[in-house]
Order: structure tokens, then sequence, then C-alpha cells
């Protein structure tokens, strides 16, 4: 079966924030480290680098919409571009974004397009919304980069769960007195979900959550329509980045082929 790869790009790199943190690109470093493990144990056909996009429509539900998050520095939007640049000019992924979306919403389109064709679909994040493409979709796994794991698939809707509960890290908030166990119960009884929307304005705050963490469904959709780049591999350039930013641990001859064969195969 052909083997589909969707990576997370910010999630990754925001990732890269730990770890080595010394000199001008050291979240650059991180990155291209982690990257090559992960492409090496799943072994794909095709990588999808998927970048962010605004979410608009999220945005005109919630105006707090992630409002909260604080700005990681300049440093880290540099570096960011960086790897970017770097990869959709060197390296064979096919790099896409959705102008007015966010990637969860164009990851979870790609992964539900090639899943219908019947490939093998893994989304390497550690944002747990994709859980939810895990409810009815046979092919599509989930690896989390950190906990180094597939994630199981849980015994309730998640985006209905998630709904009841809210989500801080988004600023979207839940149903009061509404905890991740009590949302548990709620989804797996009828009769006391639908007693607790009653009370108040539960019912219009749980429907409008729901349109907020679901990933849209793009019509008539085609990942070719998303796409930015498709590089070929371009070992020179990467070469040449990587010593110009002083990676030269990354350059000793065994580890250097060691990378760059991984991403020949």
């Amino acid at each position: 079966m052909r083997k589909v790869l969707l990576l997370d790009v910010y999630n990754l790199i925001h990732r890269a924030r730990t770890g080595f943190t010394s000199g001008d690109h050291a979240i650059v470093y991180n990155f291209f480290r982690g990257l090559r493990p992960i492409i090496a144990l799943h072994n794909p056909d095709d990588v999808y680098f998927v970048l962010e996009g605004i979410p608009t429509h999220r945005v005109d539900l919630l105006p707090e919409y992630k409002g909260d998050r604080v700005s990681p520095g300049d440093s880290f939007h540099r570096q960011k571009k960086e790897i970017i640049k770097l990869v959709s000019e060197a390296f064979p992924f096919i790099v896409s974004r959705a102008n007015d979306l966010e990637c969860d919403d164009l990851i979870g389109n790609i992964a539900r397009y090639w899943d219908s064709d019947g490939l093998e679909c893994t989304v390497v994040s550690g944002d747990s919304d994709f859980i939810q493409l895990l409810d009815d979709n046979r092919n599509i796994k989930l690896w989390h980069p950190i906990k180094k794991k597939y994630i199981e698939k849980p015994d309730y809707d998640y985006v209905k769960w998630k709904a009841l509960t809210g989500d801080k890290s988004d600023n979207i908030p839940g149903i009061k007195g509404v905890g991740s166990k009590t949302a548990e119960k709620l989804c797996l009884d009828d009769v006391m979900f639908h007693a607790r929307l009653e009370q108040g304005d539960n019912r219009k705050l749980f429907e409008r959550n729901m349109k907020l963490i679901a990933f849209v469904t793009i019509p008539h959709f085609r990942p070719s329509d998303f796409t930015i780049s498709c590089a070929k591999l371009d070992k020179d350039k990467i070469y040449n980045v990587f010593n110009e930013y002083g990676f030269k641990s990354m350059l000793k001859e065994s580890t250097w082929k060691n990378f760059i064969g991984t991403f020949e195969s």
C-alpha cells in the first residue's frame, strides 16, 4: 500500500524550540535533526509539508480565537522562514497551503482524500485535534512526535467531546462545569447530553464550538490545487546551508550520509 506522510509544520517547528539552544539557527538545527528520524521511521512514498493559513471563518465565529497567544519572538519567525525556504527549494516534499484555512483543515482534507483512495496516511503532530480523523477513516493514523507513539481512537466522538470541554490553548470556552471526565460521560449518554444542552445557553455554545473544532470540508477538493512547490532533492543546497549555519555535527561524513540517504530513498 502506498504511504502518505503529512507533516504539521508549525507544530514541528514549535517543538524544535527545545533542545540545542546556542547560536542564531538553533531551531533550524533541531528541526532538521528531528525530521530525519521521522521520515526514516515511516518510510513514506509521499510527504506533504503543510503550512498555516489564516482561519478567517473561526475568527468570524469567535473574534477571541487564539487571541491570547504570546508571540515567540522575531528569532523564531526568522528561523521558521529559513526552514520553510530550505524545504521548499531543496527537499522532495509537496509543500501545501490553503490561504484562508489552518493547516489542520488542509491536512484533514488531504488525509481523507487519500484515505478514500485506499492509501495509508499518517499525520505527524502533537495537536490532539487530529484525533477527529481517526473516527471514521480506516487508513489514517496519528503519530505523536514527542510521545513517539500512535494515538489511539477514543471510545467517544472527539469533536463532540471537545466542543463540551472547550480548548484553552485556542481560547475556546467550554460549557461551565464540564471537564474531560464529565464530557466523556455526556458523549456516551444521549439523555444526559441533551439534558445538559437544555440548560441556559449551553446548546448555542456547543453548536458554535462544534463549528470551531471540526475540520472544514473543502468542496471538490484536490490536493494539487493547494500545492505551492514540489522540489527535487538538492543535496548541494542543503549541504551549503547547513555549512553556512555552522551545523558541523550534521556534516560529519557518516552523519551526512545517513541524513541525505533518508531523503534519497
